[in-house]
């Protein structure tokens, strides 16, 4: 089997599963339906699905198997309706299904941004990185390397999703670790969904999988999320605890890499104190 062909297969079965995760998460009430009979699984039954999206029972089951078929975006798109998909679950099922979603049309990722990135995130006071596509870290300024103690100048080639599931200092750093971890899993599915057969991104995830358990539970799982902001509490192993708002940018001329900084809020600057003669780097936040 060739390489196109076996990537090919690899993402029909993903979608497949995808799919079929998706269709146990609703019921026949949120679709609409009469709850009728004691059902022996959760969720819709295939020819439900089938029936609402306007296909047959065949042709949606073997959707579920992986096998080779010839699916329109206007399908696809009544299929994402009827099970409900969140935007970023409906991106990542388009992405799959290497087709367009009529609804929601994206842009085509570009290439490389070359050394312009690490002058850029230079210009940034506060930790500032850029992840490609995987999730390898294409730059970072002074203050990410030491929020992360210089993480990034150990690893040749540092990857954010490596780093947070096989480095020992990662559930100490980041606080409520368990809950992130499984929050990142999802949210690299919905950046990584394209991409599943290019070597890269195949050979990271094969990583973690033998690897790392908790990555290999949470990815089975096939949750989908958008990227999002929010607080993000460190425990700096010198600086103690540490707070950030964390913002997150797609390039506009490379939408496959995201500028991401953590940024101190009004509250927090308020409560930010030197620490024994030695301050912590430009945009740390101690939380007294």
């Amino acid at each position: 089997m060739n390489t196109a062909t076996s990537g090919s297969t690899l993402r029909r079965q993903t979608l497949g599963e995808f799919v079929r995760s998706a269709r146990s998460r609703i019921t026949a009430q949120m679709a609409g339906l009469p709850s009728g009979s004691r059902r022996r699984t959760p969720g819709l039954r295939r020819e439900e699905v089938a029936q609402l999206s306007d296909i047959s029972v065949t042709w949606y089951t073997w959707i579920e198997q992986g096998r080779e078929v010839s699916v329109s975006p206007a399908v696809w798109s009544r299929i994402a309706n009827v099970l409900q998909l969140a935007r970023a679950e409906r991106a990542y099922l388009f992405e799959l299904a290497e087709c367009a979603d009529p609804q929601h049309p994206r842009d085509e990722p570009a290439g490389t941004a070359g050394g312009l990135l690490q002058s850029c995130v230079d210009e940034v006071a506060a930790p500032a990185y850029v992840l490609d596509r995987a999730w390898y870290v294409l730059a970072s300024n002074a203050a990410m390397r030491d929020l992360f103690d210089h993480w990034p100048q150990r690893d040749p080639q540092p990857n954010l999703l490596r780093y947070i599931f096989l480095d020992p200092a990662a559930p100490e750093l980041v606080v409520d670790w368990e809950q992130r971890a499984r929050r990142v899993v999802a949210e690299f599915r919905a950046d990584a969904g394209a991409h599943l057969d290019e070597a890269d991104v195949r050979g990271l995830i094969d990583e973690l999988m033998r690897s790392s358990p908790v990555f290999a539970h949470w990815w089975t799982r096939h949750a989908v999320v958008e990227r999002e902001g929010g607080l993000r509490d460190f425990g700096h192993p010198r600086h103690g605890l540490l707070r950030y708002q964390q913002v997150t940018f797609r390039l506009a001329t490379h939408p496959e890499l995201k500028l991401v900084m953590l940024l101190r809020g009004p509250d927090d600057a308020a409560r930010t104190t030197a620490l024994e003669g030695n301050p912590p780097a430009s945009g740390l936040t101690v939380i007294s």
